[in-house]
């Protein structure tokens, strides 16, 4: 696959007993599922709410930063409460972040008790579609767009909280989650229950009326991670790992190692066996959590920012050796010209490994290491040529590597990958940031033949949120694109996602990033920005891309 590597590697890794080498091939244009991202939940009645400083650990993407992209917020059944989850909401979204909400109960009026199990009277079901309703409304015209709302969290679980059986979700999906005015998530299962699930993906109805199969992995052991059916029915569906902590949340606290190692391998099998596109832990701040109470990441919460910060919403799992030798775990991502791999090693001596990826690209590559005694930590740049990589692994740690692939061929998404990417790409409000030390692609825009947009607002007294889809409707794939637009009078940009804006108003140039530059036929990217107006809510009435003109919808 190329030429024997040149190999720099930091003096720091090298000195160790090493494991016997292995090679792990990268296959750029074997692409899987689209990734919306890793984040956890913030619930402010039952754990308080994350200080200013906390937030901005949690969402942003710089050195000590955790680089979640996704926030899960709770749903809570009276709406005297629904503003305690609010600050950090908006801030997670002017960061760039995903949000999305589950519920634990209905307003107490809807439900009953039958032979010992609360549940939500069936009389109830369109007054409790109606209060999710309510929910996301209040969201919305308070800075927040949700993604998603969950019909139910882990219903099969509900000691304390509501229970639904199988068939009251599937007919709750198919009678009333039409009405919802934002995407559906169930089932939520607390342990990955196939019987939760698999009734909602074989009846049309009920899964026409679902977005985002959910689930939890509590005690769920990898045997279980794979899901056949959804690979044979989820088309236009997206499949999100909304909620756990691992390996346990007992007296052992997240820094404790390298118990926070298996973090590592379980999100390596959450993102490579079961192919979820969404990692979200269950509290951000939490002794056995990514963030300890006084606000620094743990050592879960470094292993888990070795995915989060470089691995980006919008980027594609890439084929990769999995396991090319014993206790090392590999997993593969691309996002336009760059390639991110992470590598944990279980072992307790270091390893030699190789990369072959199906390139020619040669030069300089990036890469972190989190292990006993460091979190994140930037290392030594080590040198590819035409696509073959030599690196040390150290002992028990997680290594990520960033590489610039410009001029390789891009993945073309499978089947099922391209549908589960065509209905991630809606409405995103993901974090466009890259890590510093990545590199950046040098990208010539070429021409479409077409596109497509749409352009949502969601305003309050003094600002708005925008997001915009853009959707290549040409026969060609778009190579590099920049969109242009005018913003009316008295409105201007404070920050953006998924895109570089500027100038911050009049007429405004949108240019690609570094991992979504490249439009296939029929594919869309979403992209968005928070601004200030001083009264006039218009919105821009033409786009372009890449100066021809758009369609607007």
């Amino acid at each position: 696959m190329g030429a024997v590597p040149v190999l720099t590697v930091a003096a720091s890794v090298l000195g160790a007993t090493q494991a016997a080498a292995a090679s792990a091939s990268i296959n750029l244009s074997a692409s899987r599922q689209s990734i919306k991202g890793f984040g956890g939940m913030s619930h402010a009645i039952w754990a308080g709410d994350l200080t200013a400083a906390q937030r901005d650990t949690a969402f942003g993407n710089g050195d000590g930063k955790l680089g979640f992209s996704i926030l899960r917020i709770p749903i809570n059944e009276n709406q005297s409460d629904w503003s305690r989850d609010l600050a950090t909401a908006q801030r997670a979204v002017a960061l760039g972040a995903t949000v999305f909400a589950s519920p634990w109960n209905p307003p107490a009026s809807m439900t009953e008790t039958v032979s010992g199990r609360k549940r939500l009277k069936y009389g109830s079901y369109g007054a409790y579609a109606q209060h999710l309703n309510d929910f996301n409304t209040y969201m919305r015209n308070n800075g927040v767009n949700l993604y998603a709302v969950s019909v139910q969290n882990e219903p099969d679980y509900a000691t304390d909280w509501t229970s639904w059986t199988a068939t009251e979700i599937v007919n709750f999906l198919k009678q009333n989650a039409g009405s919802i005015n934002t995407r559906v998530i169930a089932p939520e299962s607390f342990q990955y229950v196939k019987s939760m699930s698999d009734p909602i993906l074989n009846d049309p109805a009920a899964l026409a009326n679902v977005d985002i199969i959910g689930a939890h992995l509590y005690g769920t052991p990898y045997s279980n991670f794979p899901y056949p059916l959804f690979q044979q029915k989820g088309a236009g569906k997206e499949l999100w790992m909304t909620e756990v902590y691992y390996p346990n949340s007992n007296a052992n606290s997240g820094d404790s190692w390298p118990e926070a190692l298996d973090v590592g391998e379980h999100i390596h099998h959450a993102m490579v066996d079961a192919q979820f596109q969404a990692y979200v832990w269950w509290y951000i701040r939490r002794s056995y959590g990514p963030m300890r109470e006084d606000g620094q990441i743990s050592k879960r919460g470094a292993i888990m920012a070795q995915f989060a910060r470089f691995v980006r919403p919008g980027y594609l799992r890439i084929d990769a050796t999995a396991n090319p030798a014993s206790n090392v775990l590999v997993s593969a991502y691309k996002g336009g010209d760059t390639v991110v791999i992470v590598a944990v090693n279980k072992n307790t001596s270091s390893a030699s490994q190789q990369f072959t990826l199906n390139t020619t690209a040669s030069g300089s590559v990036s890469n972190w290491v989190t292990d006993g005694s460091r979190n994140v930590a930037a290392q030594g740049a080590v040198t590819m040529s035409n696509g073959a990589l030599t690196v040390t692994l150290p002992a028990r740690s997680v290594t990520t590597f960033v590489a610039n692939v410009s001029g390789s061929s891009t993945p073309s998404p499978s089947a099922s990958a391209s549908a589960s990417a065509s209905a991630s790409a809606s409405a995103s409000a993901s974090a466009s940031a890259s890590p510093t030390a990545s590199p950046t692609p040098s990208q010539t825009p070429s021409a479409g033949t077409g596109a497509r947009v749409a352009y949502t607002m969601n305003t309050w007294s003094n600002g708005f949120t925008a997001s915009i889809s853009i959707t290549n409707t040409g026969a060609s794939t778009i190579d590099g694109w920049t969109l242009t637009f005018t913003l009316p009078s008295g409105q201007s940009i404070t920050s953006g996602w998924n895109a570089t804006f500027s100038p911050a108003s009049g007429q405004v140039s949108a240019r690609n990033v570094s991992y979504n530059g490249t439009l296939a036929p029929g594919a869309t990217v979403d992209i968005g920005f928070q601004a200030t107006h001083t009264g006039n809510t218009a919105e821009p009435t033409a786009f372009t891309l890449n100066g021809i003109p758009c369609t607007v919808v």
